[in-house]
């Protein structure tokens, strides 16, 4: 999982929770491009890895880097600046329910310096067909399925065209047809040259859709682990 340039480095970085340690001495590289499942019993540190990389927990230990962005050096100020080069995806879509799907983009489209309504516009109706919903941009997120909210969601995320996609247990919610729709979709985004990191306990995804490992187990992390080492201790 290496390549001269990748999107995302960490070295000998460890993961805090305030003052406790979650993981230790994590080693990994990420490519563009590059889909990679992150698996471990809940508990064993998938998220906590996930907020180091999208900034909301610090490196205080190690070092480590993110589409250009230097982790132990991030500044709240920036924090805005890397999350407009990636995107995060999370279980519960956290979408805004009093605003229908165009606004929901839209809102996040402004918050990030973009002006030009026609610009906007054209960028709503391109991530829409990207996820399938070309015909649902004025419903409202309740008049949606779990699976077309999550799409929503991952439009979103796809909005500032991003390096980089996080997803957080992204099928968490969903039922398996619909998680293997969301699966497949987030495939297909991955071959265009956008990165994918899902943390996830459903091995059977893993199974379907077989990729790069990335396992959280007993405070460390290894990589590059064939997928039948990685049954046990999946749930």
């Amino acid at each position: 999982m290496t390549d001269n340039n990748p999107l995302i480095t960490l070295n000998d970085v460890s993961v805090f929770q305030q003052d406790n340690l979650i993981l230790s001495e994590i080693n990994l590289s990420i490519s563009a491009g590059e889909f990679v499942y992150l698996i471990g019993t809940t508990g064993s540190g998938k998220s906590s890895l996930l907020k180091v990389l999208y900034g909301e927990l610090p490196v205080v230990k190690g070092i480590g880097s993110i589409v250009g962005f230097d982790l132990g050096s991030l500044k709240k100020n920036q924090i805005p600046q890397l999350r407009r080069k990636i995107g995060v995806v999370f279980q519960d879509f956290q979408l805004l329910f009093d605003r229908d799907v165009f606004e929901n983009l839209n809102f996040v489209l402004k918050a990030t310096g973009w002006k030009n309504d026609s610009e906007i516009d054209q960028r709503i109706k391109e991530v829409l067909q990207l996820v399938g919903l070309s015909t649902k941009a004025h419903k409202m997120p309740f008049e949606l399925s779990g699976g077309e909210q999550q799409r929503v969601a991952i439009a979103r995320a796809l909005l500032n065209k991003p390096e980089l996609i996080l997803a957080d247990e992204p099928t968490g919610n969903l039922d398996p047809k619909t998680s293997d729709d969301i699966l497949t979709l987030l495939h297909q985004i991955c071959k265009t040259g956008t990165a994918v990191v899902m943390a996830t306990h459903d091995y059977r995804i893993i199974d379907k859709y077989p990729a790069n490992i990335i396992r959280c187990e007993a405070g460390k992390v290894q990589t590059n682990k064939l997928l039948k080492e990685t049954n046990s201790g999946v749930e």
